[in-house]
C-alpha cells in the first residue's frame, strides 16, 4: 500500500528550489505534483485541491532554518496536513454496558466476517474481555459456517440460529444469553449485498435499533478506491456510524480510501486489516501511517508488534543458554516462528526507515524461511543440539530430505555459528540489559 504515492511525494519534494523563504513561485511546480500523485492514489479531486490549499497556505512565507532545505520544510508541513486529513489521533472502539456490543456492517465481500473474527481474537486476548460473536448473515449460505470456522480458531462462542431468517431476533436472543452467561462483549456479524440496497439498510437499521450497540462499524474493502468512499458516504447518511475499519489492505490498493475517507463522512478510521491471519489487525494511527507515506517508517508499530509476541520467559531462558554458548539450531527455528508471528517480513521491514524504498523491488515475504525451516526440519534432535555432528553423510541426507543442496546447508551451519558467537557476545553486558529493557517495556 502507498508505494507509489511514497515515490510520487519524494520526486515532488526535490523540485522545490530555492533557499531562505518558500513562496509561491517555488512551490508552484511542487503542489502541482502533489496534486497529481494524490489523484493517482484515487483520492478525489476535491480533496486533492483542498489539501494542497492547505499546505499552500502554511507553506507560505514560511521561513526556512539554516539547518534545512525548503524540500523538508514542506515536507514536514504535508505530513502534518496528511496527519490532519486522516483524523490526527488514533480512536479506539468503545466496549461498555452489560454487555458492550459491537455492531459490523458493509458491502459483501468487503471483509466483515473475516474483520469480526479479527476483532473477537483481539478483544479476548489484548482487552481480556470475555467475547461472543453473533451470525446475523441468515442469507449467504456460508456465512454462518465461515464465523464458526473463525469461532474455533480464536476460541470464541459464535450464536447462531440455523433456519432462522430475523436477524433481528437472532441479535436480541444472543444479547440476552451473552447477558446471562456474563460476556463483557458481543459482536454482530450482519448480511451485505453485492450493492447497497434498501433492504439492506432496513434490516440493518432495524438490528442497531433493537440492540442499540455501543459501537457501528463500517467495514470497507481499501481496493475499492473512491467506491468505498461513496459507500461509505450512503450507509453513514443511514446508519450514523462510529468509525471505519479499512481491510485489504496487503492487496493492490492505492491508499485513496484511506486518505479520503475521514473527510467525506467526519468519522475516524479505527482499524486497519491486512492478511488472512486472525492477527493481521492493527488500530490505525494517522500519524505513524503519513510518516510511511512520507517514507519515514514506523518503528514504534514494528516495536509494539515485537512486544506482543515477546515472551519474558521465554527471553530469560534463551539469555541464559546464550551466555553458556548454549543455543542450538532448535532455538533459532523457534525465533524464526516467533518473527514470522508479526507479520509479513517486507512490510515489517519497510517500518525501518529508509528500508521500504530499499525493498521495494525485492522479492521477500515469509516464504523466504522454507528453506531454512526444511533444513531445521530434517536434523534429527541430537543435530539440532550439537551442530558439530553434521559431517559430510549426514548434511547430504538433511539437504536430500529437505529438498535444498549441500552447499544451502553449509551456509546454514556456517551462518548459524556465526550468528551464536555473535549473540554469546550480547549475552554478557548489552544483551542482558536490553532484554531487561524489553521486559519493562512489555509489563508497562
Amino acid at each position: 500500500m502507498f508505494e507509489n504515492l511514497i515515490d510520487r511525494l519524494e520526486s515532488s519534494f526535490k523540485l522545490l528550489k530555492g533557499e531562505g523563504r518558500i513562496t509561491e513561485v517555488n512551490v508552484a511546480e511542487t503542489l502541482k505534483e502533489i496534486r497529481k500523485a494524490l489523484l493517482d492514489a484515487d483520492v478525489s479531486y476535491k480533496i486533492a485541491k483542498n489539501f494542497c490549499d492547505d499546505v499552500k497556505q502554511k507553506a507560505m512565507g514560511q521561513d526556512v532554518l539554516k539547518a534545512v532545505r525548503p524540500g523538508q520544510m514542506l515536507t514536514k508541513i504535508v505530513h502534518d496536513e496528511l496527519t490532519l486529513l486522516m483524523g490526527s489521533e488514533a480512536q479506539d472502539i468503545k466496549v461498555k454496558g452489560n454487555p458492550g456490543i459491537v455492531l459490523v456492517a458493509g458491502l459483501q465481500g468487503s471483509g466483515k466476517t473475516t474483520f469480526s473474527g479479527k476483532l473477537a481474537l483481539n478483544c479476548k486476548t489484548k482487552r481480556a474481555l470475555k467475547t461472543m460473536l453473533v451470525a446475523c448473515d441468515v442469507y449467504r449460505p456460508a456465512a454462518i459456517n465461515q464465523l464458526k470456522v473463525l469461532g474455533e480458531q480464536t476460541g470464541v462462542f459464535v450464536y447462531s440460529e440455523e433456519g432462522i431468517k430475523d436477524p433481528v431476533a437472532i441479535a436480541n436472543r444472543a444479547i440476552s444469553q451473552a447477558r446471562a452467561e456474563g460476556y463483557s462483549l458481543v459482536i454482530i456479524d450482519t448480511a451485505g449485498r453485492l450493492a447497497v440496497d434498501e433492504q439492506m439498510m432496513n434490516e440493518i437499521a432495524a438490528i442497531k435499533k433493537a440492540v442499540n450497540p455501543t459501537e457501528t462499524l463500517f467495514v470497507v474493502d481499501s481496493m475499492t478506491g473512491q467506491d468505498a468512499v461513496e459507500t461509505a458516504k450512503t450507509f453513514n447518511d443511514r446508519l450514523d456510524f462510529d468509525g471505519v475499519v479499512l481491510t485489504k489492505l496487503d492487496g493492490d490498493t492505492r491508499g485513496g480510501a484511506a486518505l479520503s475517507i475521514r473527510a467525506v463522512v467526519n468519522k475516524p478510521i479505527k482499524f486497519v486489516s491486512a492478511g488472512e491471519k486472525m492477527e493481521a489487525l492493527d488500530v490505525f494511527h494517522p500519524k505513524r501511517i503519513a510518516d510511511r507515506i512520507l517514507g519515514m517508517g514506523d518503528v514504534i508499530s514494528l516495536v509494539e508488534k515485537a512486544q506482543e509476541q515477546f515472551d519474558e520467559e521465554e527471553a530469560r531462558r534463551l539469555q541464559k543458554k546464550l551466555a553458556k554458548d548454549q543455543f542450538t539450531l532448535q532455538d533459532f527455528y523457534m525465533q524464526i516462528q516467533q518473527i514470522k508471528k508479526m507479520g509479513n517480513i517486507k512490510d515489517l521491514a519497510s517500518m525501518i526507515p529508509g528500508m521500504g524504498k530499499a525493498l521495494k523491488d525485492v522479492d521477500m515475504d515469509n516464504t523466504s524461511f522454507k528453506g531454512i525451516e526444511a533444513i531445521i526440519l530434517s536434523m534429527t534432535p541430537a543435530e539440532k543440539e550439537n551442530p558439530s555432528l553434521l559431517n559430510g553423510s549426514r548434511r547430504k541426507r538433511i539437504a536430500e530430505g529437505s529438498g535444498t543442496s549441500i552447499a544451502e546447508v553449509n551456509r546454514l551451519v556456517k551462518q548459524f555459528e556465526d550468528t551464536r558467537k555473535v549473540m554469546k557476545n550480547m549475552a554478557g553486558g548489552g544483551g542482558k540489559n536490553a532484554l531487561k529493557a524489553m521486559g519493562a517495556m512489555k509489563r508497562r
